[in-house]
């Protein structure tokens, strides 16, 4: 009766073994828990392009000098009570390289991603470009097989040509035998 009661439920081979459940393959895994957050790499990099965009405009620089100055400005003649940061500026020299070491990252992630259109555009630039070469080679060799074609075909001006000889032809024959030439009449 142990044995049954430490199997019940659970399905069991043929050796009596416990097995453990089996997953439906019809329905999705339920998601595993994880310890770092989800985010979506799409939405995030173009975040970082808006951001390293901003960063490398004139109103970006512009704000950051007229931030600085007036902390300076403030730290140092603002009175003693009021001042934040003494002039060594300490504090001031954290937030800048810290603003520096989030933006760095963030600018080569948005060169890399526009390296990666890049890369597809140039590979889809030279897949037409195969194509346009395939095409131009197929109607050069048509435009061959024509003029072939056309060389043992009997044009215009050389039927035109040809009864003109014939009509000089005839109008010789008729200078040189006009007797002949009466008869027939």
């Amino acid at each position: 009766m142990a044995g049954e009661d430490r199997t019940k439920g659970a399905p069991t081979g043929a050796s009596g073994i416990a097995r453990p459940p089996r997953y439906r393959l019809d329905q999705p895994k339920a998601p595993r828990r994880r310890l770092l957050p989800a985010y979506d790499p799409e939405s995030f990099g173009r975040l970082s392009e808006r951001i390293a965009r901003f960063l490398g405009t004139w109103r970006f620089i512009t704000w950051m000098t007229l931030v600085i100055i007036a902390w300076v400005v403030w730290n140092a003649f603002a009175p003693v009570g009021w001042r934040f940061d003494g002039y060594p500026f300490i504090f001031l020299t954290l937030i800048l390289s810290l603003q520096a070491s989030y933006a760095a990252p963030l600018i080569l992630l948005a060169q890399n991603r526009q390296a990666d259109r890049d890369r597809v555009t140039y590979e889809q630039d030279r897949k037409q470009n195969e194509r346009s070469i395939a095409d131009t080679e197929y109607l050069t060799r048509e435009i061959a097989a024509l003029r072939m074609g056309l060389g043992e075909v009997a044009t215009r001006d050389w039927i035109r040509s040809e009864l003109e000889d014939l009509m000089r032809d005839l109008d010789e024959r008729r200078a040189l035998f006009p007797a002949e030439s009466d008869e027939d009449r």
